[in-house]
């Protein structure tokens, strides 16, 4: 009788000593997780303190102090319409549903960054003493925001390529059939625009069957200070 009393003792020291290793084990790994998670300072979608900051326009990097984002694209081919982003805003695209065949220019006041006006000028088959008119009356200290689609050139006349000239822009008077264009100019600029970007239309190079690829240009306009 005794030796079964002590292996039946025997027997439960066993089991309530496994018993506390395991308790001892499950405690010591939750308060570890615990900790790990206080220690990483929050409980709940902490991958989000990872992600890139996000740019004005989508761009690569933010604009200093008294400048503007910006974010030129031309369309593709005949098929993809371009986008003009100022500001964080979208003015023109082909979701806003107000993009066409030629030119598509926005006016943006160049001290509050303020849409003024937009419109497209079909420099293909239409008429280009319209576009002639519109760029006559841009006022001073208005930034031009320019994106080519399809084609550009085909009407365009000297007296059309000397206004974009007096924008700012190094590169109009090159300006062929098909090439894809962005440029972002000013009224009352003294110098060349430091923004433009202009790619010729040629078989042994375009992306696409009689188009060049698209360009995107994005960069910070200076704020024009009254």
């Amino acid at each position: 009788m005794r030796v079964t009393v002590i292996i039946r003792y025997m027997a439960l020291f066993l089991t309530l000593l496994g018993t506390w290793f395991i308790l001892q084990t499950y405690l010591d790994q939750n308060w570890k997780t615990i900790s790990l998670r206080s220690w990483l300072g929050s409980t709940s979608q902490p991958h989000l303190d990872s992600q890139p900051p996000k740019h004005k326009c989508g761009n690569k990097r933010s604009c200093p102090q008294n400048h503007f984002a910006f974010k030129i694209i031309s369309g593709a081919a005949n098929v993809v319409g371009p986008s003009l982003c100022f500001n964080d805003v979208i003015l023109m695209s082909s979701v806003k549903n107000n993009i066409g065949r030629g030119l598509n220019i926005a006016l943006v006041n160049g001290s509050s960054g303020q849409l003024l006006k937009e419109s497209t000028f079909d420099t293909y088959s239409g008429d280009i003493n319209k576009l002639d008119t519109f760029l006559q009356g841009i006022k001073d200290g208005t930034f031009v925001l320019v994106a080519s689609y399809d084609d550009a050139s085909t009407k365009m006349n000297n007296k059309v390529r000397a206004h974009f000239v007096k924008l700012g822009s190094s590169h109009v008077n090159n300006l062929g059939f098909r090439d894809n264009w962005v440029f972002l100019g000013a009224k009352g600029l003294k110098n060349r625009s430091p923004f433009e970007e202009h790619i010729k239309n040629d078989k042994e190079t375009n992306k696409y069957d009689g188009w060049p690829e698209l360009l995107e240009m994005e960069g910070c306009a200076p704020r024009k200070m009254d």
